[in-house]
C-alpha cells in the first residue's frame, strides 16, 4: 500500500532547490574573502614598501659612513700602495652599494632577489635552511634554564 505524502515534509525539488540556495550563498562568502583577502595582501605589500622606501636612506647612509670610514683608515698605510689599493677599492664598492640602495625602488630590490632565486634555486634553499637552524638553535639556546649550576647541584642532591 502506499504511504500518502506528509504535507509537512519537503518534496524534493524543494530540497534542491534549498542546496542551490545555500551552494550560492557559500560561493558568494567565497568570493567575499577572497576579495578581502586580496585586499589585505595589497595593503601589506604597500606597508611593506612604504617601510622599504623609509628605511633605505638609513641604509643608504649606514654603508656610505663605512666606505668613508674604510677611505680613512687607508690614509694610514700611504707608505703601502697594495694595501691603500685595497683599502680605496674596497670603499669604492661600498660607495656604489650606498648609491644603488638610494637610486633603488622596494621592487627593483624584490624583482632582483626573485631572479636570483630563479638563477639559484639551491643557493636560496642552502641559505633558507642555514638560516633556520640558526634561528632554532638560538630559540633552543634562549629557552635553557640561566641558572645551570643550581640545576646541578638540585641534582646531585637527589641522587645522594
Amino acid at each position: 500500500m502506499a504511504r500518502p505524502a506528509d504535507p509537512g515534509a519537503p518534496s524534493a525539488a524543494g530540497e534542491q532547490a534549498d542546496w542551490r540556495g545555500l551552494k550560492g550563498d557559500v560561493e558568494d562568502i567565497a568570493d567575499v574573502a577572497v576579495e578581502r583577502g586580496r585586499g589585505l595582501m595589497d595593503a601589506a605589500r604597500a606597508q611593506a614598501q612604504d617601510y622599504v622606501e623609509r628605511r633605505k636612506g638609513d641604509a643608504a647612509q649606514s654603508v656610505n659612513d663605512l666606505a668613508k670610514t674604510l677611505r680613512d683608515s687607508s690614509r694610514t698605510f700611504d707608505d703601502r700602495p697594495n694595501i691603500k689599493a685595497f683599502f680605496d677599492s674596497a670603499a669604492e664598492g661600498l660607495e656604489q652599494l650606498g648609491g644603488s640602495i638610494e637610486a633603488r625602488s622596494f621592487t627593483d630590490f624584490y624583482e632582483d632577489a626573485e631572479a636570483f632565486a630563479r638563477r639559484a634555486p639551491v643557493a636560496v634553499a642552502v641559505g633558507t635552511f642555514v638560516a633556520g637552524f640558526i634561528a632554532a638553535r638560538f630559540i633552543k639556546s634562549s629557552s635553557l634554564p640561566q641558572d645551570r649550576e643550581g640545576l646541578d647541584g638540585h641534582r646531585a642532591s637527589h641522587r645522594a
